[in-house]
């Protein structure tokens, strides 16, 4: 029993110890935000995380029309006043500005996909959105 304690205690430092290495040899790029507006932003990226499952969810269940709607007043361009996109641009580097602005063009054009209510072409259409997160989220970082 005690080696088994001793084994997982072994174990769970080496995670947290990795895990402080891989922050310490993070190549993306910091950008500094004031405190509220990194919250705000934070806030904004867990809310555009629920979206893209609840499109997920929609496109499951053959709903296109409700995936269309999340997609555009959630994501698209649509939705960037309610996030205050303008506002947190000026602290953004010019290619995390384009990320950002590919992947709302991109949720306008998979949300007019799923009205068309073909599946296979919204699924497609919806990789443009997660392909822009990724790449947004493999260059930048806010800590």
């Amino acid at each position: 029993m005690q080696y088994i304690l001793s084994a997982t205690t072994t174990i769970i430092l080496m995670v947290c110890l990795s895990n402080i290495s891989v922050a310490e040899n993070d190549t993306r790029q910091l950008v500094n935000f004031p405190e509220m507006m990194q919250q705000h932003m934070m806030a904004n990226m867990r809310d555009h995380l629920a979206a893209i499952n609840e499109i997920l969810i929609y496109l499951s269940s053959d709903e296109m029309d409700k995936a269309a709607e999340i997609a555009e007043n959630r994501l698209g361009m649509s939705a960037m006043g309610l996030h205050g996109a303008k506002h947190q641009a000026k602290f953004m580097p010019e290619g995390m500005r384009g990320f950002g602005t590919n992947m709302h063009h991109a949720a306008s054009r998979f949300a007019l996909k799923a009205e068309e209510g073909e599946p296979l072409a919204a699924y497609q259409s919806l990789q443009e959105v997660t392909s822009a997160c990724v790449a947004c989220h493999a260059a930048y970082r806010v800590y």
